[in-house]
């Protein structure tokens, strides 16, 4: 059965747990909703801090968050890569001590028959 809050009526700790128990149940949710105020916004800073901005600042500070993460993503980029391929030569590697641990102990096998 569907459940009507009305978010402007909570409080801080109340939304707060709010928030907890909705990343808790469901992986994603559609609520609707009216923006009495579609000049400022609360933005999720990070670390459970929040911010209100007017809509402009809001476009820039995710547009300078978007630069930043694609920015880090350009810079491990290359060090994904060589882990990936160490990873891969150490795999090769232990594939092929396998087939000798195997085949030497079948030879054994054989010599012992």
């Amino acid at each position: 059965m569907a459940q009507s809050i009305n978010i402007t009526e909570l409080n801080l700790p109340q939304l707060e747990m709010l928030k907890n128990q909705l990343d808790q149940e469901v992986d994603s949710i559609y609520v609707p909703g009216k923006l009495h105020d579609v000049e400022h916004e609360l933005i999720d800073v990070g670390t459970g801090y929040y911010v209100e901005k007017t809509a402009e600042d809001a476009k820039d500070f995710f547009k300078r968050k978007i630069d930043f993460l694609t920015k880090q993503m350009e810079k491990i980029q290359p060090a994904l890569q060589e882990k990936h391929a160490m990873k891969q030569a150490v795999m090769e590697m232990m594939s092929q001590k396998i087939q000798q641990l195997t085949a030497l102990g079948a030879a054994q096998a054989t010599a012992k028959a």
